[in-house]
C-alpha cells in the first residue's frame, strides 16, 4: 500500500500543483480548528442530487464494485476548462473500468441551464464524460463544503466500496487512480494525511487572522514586528509544520524585512524549498517585497530572493496555458528588473528575452 505522500513522490520532479480559483472562502475562526470533517476520506461517499443530466447515461446512485469519479466544475472557471480534455482522456483510458462525472456547481446566478447546456454541447467529444448539473445547493454542501473545500476544480474518486478514497484536484488523478485501480492504495494513510494538510490550513488560515492585527500601513510600514514574531513563535512552538505555511511564512519574512534583513533572506529561502499543505509559498515573498520596495532600501539578495519566487510562482502553475501572455510578461518583466537589482545580469537579460517573446505573442 501506498501513501499519498509516497505516491506524489513517484511523480516527475517538475510536476506543478495547481493554481485554484476560490469560490465561496468562509472566514475561519481559530476554535474551528477542532471541528469533525463531515466528510472525509473513508466515509461512504454521498448521494448524487442533480436537477438535470447534460450528457452521458444519468447515474442514480453508486453501485458496488465499479470506481466512481465524481468532479465538480463551473463553465466560468479556468482550470475546470482546463482540466476537461484531461478528464476526456482518463475516462477513455479507464472506460470500462471508472465512471467519470462532471457535476456543475458553483455557477453564476445570471447563468441559465440553456447556456451551460450550450456550453457541453460546444465541447462535443472533448468533453466525453457525463455531465449533471446540481439540484440546488445539496451537492455543494454535501460534498465540497462536508469535506472543507472551497475551490474547484475538486475531483472525489469513489472506490468499489462506495466510499470516499480521494479527495483533491485534477492533476493528481492519473496516479491516483492508476493505485487505486491496482490495489495499491492505502485509504487510513491518505484520510490520516489529508487529515494533517487540513489541521494545518486551517490553523495557518487563523492566525493570519491575529497577525494581520500588527502589520503596518502607510504612515507606519514596518507595523510591529516583535509582536509579529513573538506570536509566530508561540505559534509554532505548538504546531512547528506551521514554520514555512503560508501565513505564517508571509508574517515572519515581513517582520524579520524590517529589523534583520539577511535573515529575512536566509528564512525566505526556506520558504521556496518548502511545501506544508501546498506549494511554497511563493506568493508571500513577493507580497512582503512588494510592499517595502518604496519604503526602505532593500539589500541585493532580497531582490534576488524575490525574482526566484517570481520563477516558482510560474512553475505551480499545473495548466500552463493559462498562464496569459500578459501575465507572463508581468512576471518575466518584474524577475529582470529585480535580477538587474540584484547585480545578476546574466538571469536578468534571460529574464528579459522571455518577456520579450511573451509579448510578441499578445495580441
Amino acid at each position: 500500500m501506498m501513501s499519498i505522500t509516497k505516491i506524489l513522490n513517484t511523480i516527475s520532479s517538475n510536476f506543478r500543483f495547481l493554481i485554484f480559483l476560490p469560490v465561496f472562502i468562509t472566514t475561519t475562526a481559530f476554535g474551528q480548528n477542532n471541528q469533525t470533517l463531515l466528510l472525509n476520506i473513508g466515509d461512504p461517499a454521498p448521494s448524487l442530487h442533480v436537477r438535470e443530466w447534460l450528457k452521458g447515461e444519468p447515474v442514480e446512485k453508486f453501485e458496488k464494485g465499479k470506481v466512481y469519479l465524481v468532479e465538480f466544475w463551473a463553465t466560468w472557471c479556468g482550470p475546470c476548462r482546463a482540466a476537461i480534455p484531461r478528464l476526456s482522456k482518463l475516462a477513455r483510458k479507464y472506460k470500462n473500468k471508472v465512471v467519470v462525472i462532471g457535476i456543475d456547481a458553483y455557477e453564476k446566478k445570471t447563468t441559465s441551464i440553456e447556456e451551460i447546456k450550450k456550453f457541453v454541447d460546444s465541447m462535443g467529444h472533448r468533453m466525453n464524460y457525463r455531465v449533471a448539473f446540481e439540484d440546488s445547493n445539496f451537492m455543494e454542501t454535501g460534498w465540497l463544503d462536508a469535506s472543507w473545500e472551497k475551490y474547484i476544480p475538486t475531483a472525489f474518486v469513489i472506490n468499489t466500496d462506495g466510499r470516499v478514497a480521494f479527495i483533491g484536484h485534477p492533476p493528481l488523478l492519473h496516479e491516483v487512480l492508476r493505485h487505486i485501480l491496482n490495489n495499491k492504495w492505502n485509504i487510513n494513510e491518505a484520510s490520516a494525511e489529508r487529515n494533517s494538510n487540513k489541521h494545518l490550513e486551517k490553523l495557518d488560515d487563523s492566525l493570519d487572522i491575529d497577525l494581520s492585527k500588527y502589520s503596518g500601513n502607510n504612515k507606519n510600514p514596518y507595523g510591529e514586528p516583535d509582536s509579529i514574531l513573538f506570536l509566530i513563535d508561540g505559534a509554532v512552538s505548538k504546531e512547528p509544520q506551521l514554520k514555512y505555511a503560508p501565513s505564517i511564512a508571509y508574517y515572519t519574512f515581513y517582520a524579520l524585512l524590517a529589523t534583520e534583513p539577511h535573515k529575512a533572506y536566509e528564512y525566505g529561502r526556506k520558504v521556496l524549498e518548502t511545501s506544508t499543505y501546498g506549494p511554497p509559498a511563493n506568493n508571500s515573498i513577493i507580497s512582503v517585497i512588494e510592499w517595502y520596495l518604496d519604503k526602505m532600501t532593500l539589500p541585493h539578495e532580497i531582490y534576488e530572493l524575490g525574482a526566484d519566487a517570481y520563477q516558482g510562482k510560474i512553475n505551480v502553475f499545473s495548466y500552463p496555458e493559462l498562464l496569459e501572455q500578459y501575465d507572463l510578461f508581468k512576471y518575466y518583466n518584474k524577475m529582470a528588473l529585480w535580477y538587474w537589482r540584484a547585480g545578476d545580469k546574466s538571469k536578468a537579460l534571460y529574464a528579459q528575452k522571455k518577456a520579450t517573446k511573451a509579448l510578441k505573442k499578445m495580441k
